[in-house]
């Protein structure tokens, strides 16, 4: 079984040259897929699909036809991502059935450039979960110990990576959703700004928070589908207008400075392997160059809340659409309108969704709106104003990607409140709406990964890209 090389570069000048061809790469990431398999990385393979896509991009290498600038690039998505006429369910009963009627924007560009989606990945109910274990299909195990969780809610979609049986994954972030995973799987995360990918097509959680984000082996093949599925969408009106770099393009990132809190990295939760490594990141930094910039940080204790308070509102509200009538799981044991509403979110809904929608529901309430969600609003544009008035001064903000190690299938499934606490250092650059990539920086004794990660401004992809690349053989 031939083992795919992990760059978009070196894939595409291999099927030049004939070295082998798209219908061989393809036929080996099927076998990858298959073989692995125990650890439920995909809902459905779109097998017979993608080998006619692969023969017609054959034929056309063949006959020295022109061919888009993603040809070679085989890709996973996220079951919360639209592909026309395919299945769509955001892993939850309550869309049981559905088949997309049209294409997310992203994956529509994407197509064009002539790639192949391999498959449709698992994810947490509806992208709720940091574990990819609350999903109608089962948990997703992650690839370094079979035993542990891959991280989520895109947790398949990083495994999906980390087991080669795809070149590229695209997630969605709401609060770390693409970079967690990323870490505990020891795979490339990026979450662009808010607005650079249209979320066109992409079910939605936390609509202010939500942004599509892409999984990969390394910088370089991430910035390529960036420069793809990037930019302003008519279907979308939070799309950005701003110009798309050429993120692919080298560009030096010479003496940067980047910016660390001093009180997130000290903080209790925070696995003392990890603060280790992260520290030794900085000096590493430090001698290529770069200033190190220690920052107070006085919000540290406010970033879970607020963005949960936010984020569960939001759900509760788009998620009020799935009442039975129009579409998915409608319950047959009612015998009032009433009634089948209340029964079909009953059973379509899983424990961690109806979980965030009735907290939702309970901040927008009369009485509580302005005590919890106008508060958590206000603390949000606090969190923003502090952040850029820090990348005002520095280039990046370096942060590490999770406070803990990924840890065990179940453990810890009886305490959603620390679960949602790992998610510390990830809520940042979702609260912000700031681009920021999760980046491999070690393993543990056990062979266990995790990362670092780096913010910057807003719509600076292409300085957080170079940078990547710069520390990618430094901490891999």
């Amino acid at each position: 079984m031939m083992t795919p090389k992990k760059s978009l570069q070196e894939i595409q000048l291999d099927l030049q040259s004939g070295d082998y061809s798209m219908s061989e790469l393809v036929d080996s990431y099927l076998q990858y897929a298959k073989k692995h398999e125990s650890l439920n990385i995909y809902i459905e393979l779109y097998e017979e699909e993608v080998k006619k896509q692969a023969n017609r991009i054959d034929q056309q290498i063949k006959n020295g036809a022109q061919l888009g600038a993603l040809y070679g690039c085989v890709i996973s998505i996220k079951d919360i991502i639209s592909y026309k006429d395919h299945g769509l369910t955001a892993a939850s009963k309550i869309l049981d059935g559905y088949i997309s009627p049209y294409h997310a924007t992203a994956v529509e560009r994407l197509l064009a450039e002539d790639a192949i989606i391999i498959g449709r990945t698992n994810c947490d109910e509806f992208g709720m979960g940091s574990a990819n274990e609350n999903s109608i299909y089962g948990p997703t195990k992650n690839g370094a110990d079979e035993h542990r969780v891959p991280g989520g809610s895109s947790g398949a979609s990083a495994v999906s990576v980390q087991m080669n049986t795809c070149l590229i994954a695209l997630g969605s972030d709401t609060g770390g959703s693409v970079r967690q995973p990323a870490s505990f799987c020891g795979v490339y995360g990026l979450k662009p700004s808010y607005g650079r990918i249209s979320r066109y097509g992409l079910i939605a959680y936390a609509s202010s928070f939500d942004q599509i984000g892409i999984l990969g082996h390394g910088p370089d093949d991430i910035a390529r589908v960036l420069e793809v599925s990037a930019g302003k969408d008519p279907m979308d009106a939070t799309s950005a207008s701003r110009p798309i770099d050429r993120y692919s393009a080298d560009k030096v990132i010479s003496n940067p400075k980047i910016a660390y809190f001093s009180s997130l990295i000290d903080h209790e939760k925070l696995e003392e392997n990890i603060k280790n490594n992260f520290l030794q990141i900085l000096e590493q930094l430090r001698s290529s160059g770069a200033s190190i910039v220690e920052k107070g940080f006085e919000f540290a204790d406010y970033l879970v809340p607020t963005y949960y308070v936010l984020t569960t509102a939001e759900a509760s509200t788009n998620l009020s659409r799935y009442d039975g009538v129009r579409y998915g799981h409608r319950s047959e044991s009612s015998s009032t309108l009433e009634d089948m509403y209340v029964n079909s979110r009953t059973e379509g809904f899983g424990k961690e969704v109806k979980r965030r929608i009735m907290l939702g529901t309970y901040v927008l309430s009369e009485g509580y709106f302005d005590a919890y969600f106008t508060k958590a609003q206000q603390v949000r544009r606090l969190i923003t104003e502090e952040i850029n008035k820090v990348l005002e001064e520095c280039d990046f903000i370096i942060l590490p990607t999770s406070t803990s190690l990924p840890w065990r299938i179940g453990e810890m499934k009886e305490d959603p409140v620390a679960v949602y606490i790992s998610d510390m250092y990830t809520v940042l650059a979702n609260l912000t709406g700031l681009p920021c990539i999760s980046i491999p920086s070690g393993n543990n004794t056990d062979g266990l990964p995790f990362g670092i990660q780096i913010m910057s401004k807003k719509y600076s992809e292409h300085d957080l890209l170079a940078l990547a690349k710069s520390l990618k053989s430094a901490t891999t």
